[in-house]
C-alpha cells in the first residue's frame, strides 16, 4: 500500500511541463504583439516627467 501511496503523491509531471510550456509560449506570443505599444506608453510617460 505504501509503494502505491507513493506513486499518486508523486502527481502528473508531463501535465504539469505542458502546462509551463504553454505558459512560457503566451508570454513570447502577448510580448510580441504587446512589445511595441508598451515601449510607446513608457516613453511617453517618461518624456512627461522629464519634460515637466
Amino acid at each position: 500500500m505504501n509503494e502505491l501511496q507513493g506513486r499518486a503523491d508523486r502527481g502528473d509531471v508531463p501535465g504539469w511541463v505542458l502546462i509551463t510550456l504553454m505558459t512560457a509560449g503566451l508570454v513570447v506570443v502577448i510580448w510580441a504583439v504587446a512589445g511595441p505599444a508598451l515601449s510607446g506608453v513608457f516613453e511617453s510617460a517618461i518624456h512627461r516627467v522629464v519634460t515637466i
